[in-house]
């Protein structure tokens, strides 16, 4: 009865050290984010550029479908580069984010994206109760097909992933960019809430430690078809406290003007990245979020891509003609060079900035406009 007992013991103790091996091989610095929702986030428009496919290896993607196009396994990390969500889908907010992230945090941290997204779904779909009703509504063959890539089940595969990547790293986020399909329903908020509640239950998460970050769809001042649907988004927080909207504003679009381009992708990925640093207490001046030259109407835009190589691009945005100075300085704040130094008219400029021979570091471009001035920083990678 002793030896017996004794066995119990043992393999108990066995199992016990299985358990916490595994908790352990857990690495505290991978920093895992869930993304999901519609096409914006599946990357409908988002051509992929050359500047694009240029990626630290800081930056994984666990691939959530099979593509053999890619070379990539279901349930296998991949150096970032994109597509981020399915093997055909273009550029995303979770590229921009990314970059970010990984830009502005210590070395010793990477960063893990999961992507499941679903063009042209309501936000219903990844209700894991309903789900199955709300799929048996539509019948065109390129949505569907894209259901069958998630194994009929987009929400349960994002589970799925999401298992697998806990294994290797920590939930820190979860990012929502959809809304489109649900344009001028108020019961958005509470929809999201149910699917967000779901998430931390089904990962045992800690709410108040996994923030959520939805985007806005493609704002009016870009003409954008459901920006009505931007006042029900600004409502989410006060269904969910842990959760943040990130403007559109300024983000640019495609020609049906439901869909961010390249360049829209980039700049709300990169604000998203903003805010999640911001919630961690890191506020360096490259994502310091728009500031302000006298109003909030007067911008100096964060310069995309960032981090870069080759060229970038560094917008500002004044309420009257003014004349702008905007110049380029390395860390020891030696000037670069003069990006402008002229009368400028009332809105929104764009600068093109070509680092040609400029070695790869750190620097800072600064706007001045009668009493007001801003600086940001941008991040050259080299070539």
């Amino acid at each position: 009865m002793k030896k017996q007992l004794s066995h119990s013991k043992m393999f108990l103790l066995i199992g016990f050290l299985l358990l916490t091996s595994n908790i352990y091989s857990q690495d505290p610095n991978f920093y895992i984010y869930l993304c999901f929702g519609q096409s914006n986030m599946e990357g409908n428009q988002g051509t992929i550029e050359t500047q694009d496919k240029t990626v630290d290896s800081r930056l994984k993607v666990m691939e959530a479908v099979n593509c053999s196009n890619l070379g990539r396994t279901m349930g296998s990390w991949y150096t970032a580069v994109p597509p981020l969500c399915r093997c055909y889908s273009g550029l995303t907010p979770a590229d921009y984010f990314g970059r970010t992230m990984a830009a502005n945090l210590p070395k010793n941290i990477s960063i893990g994206i999961v992507n499941v997204s679903v063009a042209g779904c309501k936000i219903e779909l990844f209700d894991k109760d309903i789900y199955q009703g709300f799929v048996a509504t539509y019948t065109d063959a390129w949505f569907t097909n894209i259901i069958t890539e998630y194994g009929g089940n987009p929400y349960g595969r994002l589970v799925q992933i999401a298992k697998l990547a806990q294994k290797d790293g920590v939930i820190k986020g979860i990012l929502l960019h959809q809304g489109e399909s649900n344009t001028g329903e108020s019961t958005w908020p509470s929809k999201v809430k149910k699917i967000y509640n779901n998430l931390i239950t089904d990962l045992v998460l800690d709410p108040t430690q996994v923030p959520l970050l939805a985007g806005e769809v493609v704002n009016a001042d870009q003409g954008g078809v459901c920006a009505s649907m931007n006042a029900i988004i600004a409502k989410l927080p006060q269904s969910i406290p842990n959760s943040d909207v990130i403007s559109s504003k300024g983000c640019t679009d495609g020609a049906d003007n439901v869909h961010f381009n390249a360049a829209g992708y980039r700049e709300i990925g990169t604000r998203y990245a903003i805010k999640m640093l911001s919630l961690m207490g890191i506020t360096p001046t490259d994502v310091q979020e728009s500031m302000s030259l006298g109003s909030d109407d007067n911008l100096l835009g964060q310069n995309y891509p960032n981090p870069f190589n080759g060229k970038t691009n560094i917008s500002f945005t004044i309420p009257n003609n003014t004349y702008i100075s905007l110049k380029v300085y390395n860390m020891l704040g030696t000037e670069i060079i003069e990006l402008a130094g002229k009368d400028y008219s009332q809105g929104k400029h764009i600068l093109e900035f070509d680092t040609k021979n400029l070695a790869k570091g750190i620097y800072f471009y600064t706007i001045k406009a009668d009493k007001f001035s801003a600086s940001r920083k941008m991040i050259v990678q080299g070539k």
